[in-house]
């Protein structure tokens, strides 16, 4: 392992207690000895120049091109790193996909991979092209960020399904972690067409990378389709992006920590008697209060918009890895739904709405009371009850009849979908779940695309974005 990977942690470690702007604490943090772990990786985890060659000839713009040229020419990666193109672009970073100029010279790769390879994957001879993504960070994101997603990645090496960090350096003032090159088609071209076999495969992968990560007690708080990278071909993918990834803790004081669900009923009961009171009294203003003397709640809030949880949302304290299987229950939907996004709000009161308009005021209020809130609202769209999944699946995706798999694939969705964190279902439970296990009945009666014609148009659209940074806004 080259000598600025094993270096770079005593500097960022001084700069990150110096942050004053960090959410996380200063405590002691772990050492990136590399060269006494090694890390567990298959042979077609990296990829090399049979994969989408194309991508070389993108046309790229002036003002990349220029980037690039400068971060090329810096003495760090001259030597070592070609870079190729830029594939995605975030808040916090950019990533390129670059050329390992060293896989051939013995250097960290073959340390890494040697001792895992079998022996019909031993090193092939010739020229073989190597590809990693270089993950740029940005100066703007504070030391204790950094330094968190850095031993995060470090931290969930071995296993094929979770993003793993292969080096990283400081640049300037900025980071740059080096990162496998996984091969994948861009979401928006998969999810119109998916067979519900391609759903179960789809999300088996997804769940078995996020079980991994959750018994490592980390939430990665940012769980949707752009950060999850699926092949067709291979029909598997990687989970990528920990920049707001974070280990579960305690927490603060919430009723739903506490968990006895006849104070959730009782509270819910009073609720109902003030607002029967209230009823014959005159009805309040509609809209905010300009000078609101309630106390205020905090709580992490991070995540993108259309995927966070309820109880993110109601800004519990109390937040656990049961936030990431919401996010996999919203993907779930989509795909179902045929509609992305699903959920489009542009802030937390909107969001709430949209959720409501599908469960109802009874089930909405019930889940605010679990966090000691109270959720009331007159819009006329937000029935008593609300609405059944399979309903709204077969209102946006305009079918009459569901099939087997489909009806299977929803029976998971209600465990994923979940409004209470307490009943919600573990990314461990969910592949227990029949329809990984014993599909039944039949699947769509359309057969959708080739996975290798997915492949080709992702390329001929530009639309790669390995171990993406995160191209949806980002609330903190």
């Amino acid at each position: 392992m080259p000598d600025y990977a094993a270096s770079m942690h005593s500097s960022f470690s001084e700069q990150a207690g110096r942050d004053e702007m960090s959410s996380y604490s200063d405590e002691e943090t772990r050492s990136f000895d590399y060269e006494e772990k090694t890390v567990a990786v298959e042979d077609d985890y990296i990829s090399s120049d049979e994969d989408d060659v194309e991508s070389e000839h993108e046309e790229q713009d002036e003002a990349v091109r220029e980037d690039m040229r400068k971060l090329q020419d810096d003495a760090i990666l001259h030597g070592k790193f070609r870079l190729i193109n830029r594939v995605g672009e975030g808040t916090f970073s950019t990533v390129y996909k670059a050329e390992d100029l060293t896989w051939d010279q013995g250097a960290f790769q073959a340390e890494l991979l040697e001792p895992y390879r079998s022996p019909k994957k031993k090193r092939r001879t010739g020229p073989k092209r190597q590809y990693v993504a270089l993950k740029k960070i940005y100066v703007t994101s504070s030391p204790s960020r950094i330094l968190n997603e850095l031993e995060i990645l470090y931290d969930l090496r071995g296993h094929r399904a979770v993003c793993h960090i292969k080096a990283a350096f400081r640049l300037d003032d900025q980071v740059v972690a080096v990162l496998p090159y996984f091969p994948h088609t861009d979401f928006r071209l998969m999810f119109r067409t998916f067979l519900v076999e391609d759903m179960r495969h789809y999300f088996k992968s997804l769940l078995e990378g996020l079980d991994f990560v959750h018994n490592a007690t980390v939430i990665h708080r940012d769980i949707k389709p752009t950060n999850f990278l699926y092949n067709p071909k291979l029909r598997r993918g990687v989970l990528v992006d920990f920049g707001l990834a974070e280990y579960e803790s305690e927490g603060g004081n919430c009723l739903c920590k506490v968990g006895r669900t006849s104070y959730t009923s009782s509270f819910v009961s009073k609720f109902e008697k003030i607002m029967d009171a209230a009823q014959g009294s005159s009805p309040a203003p509609a809209g905010y209060p300009r000078n609101d003397s309630r106390p205020s709640r905090r709580a992490n809030r991070a995540g993108t918009r259309g995927f966070r949880a309820p109880e993110v949302l109601f800004k519990c304290p109390n937040q656990t890895t049961k936030i990431d299987v919401w996010s996999v229950g919203v993907i779930l939907l989509t795909f179902l739904a045929r509609r992305f996004p699903f959920f489009h709000s542009m802030d937390d009161a909107d969001a709430l709405i949209e959720i409501g308009c599908i469960f109802g005021q009874q089930k909405m209020q019930r889940a605010a009371a679990e966090h000691g809130l109270v959720f009331d609202t007159t819009i006329p769209s937000i029935s008593e009850k609300g609405y059944s999944l399979s309903r709204i699946i077969q209102w946006s995706s305009l079918v009459t009849d569901l099939t087997g798999r489909e009806v299977q694939a929803i029976q998971l969705l209600k465990h994923l979908l979940d409004l209470s964190p307490r009943t919600r279902c573990t990314a461990a439970r969910a592949l227990q779940h029949d329809f990984f296990n014993n599909p039944e009945g039949d699947d769509l009666p359309w057969g959708g695309d080739d996975p290798e014609q997915l492949q080709h148009h992702a390329t001929q659209h530009h639309d790669e974005t390995a171990c993406d940074a995160g191209d949806d806004v980002k609330l903190i």
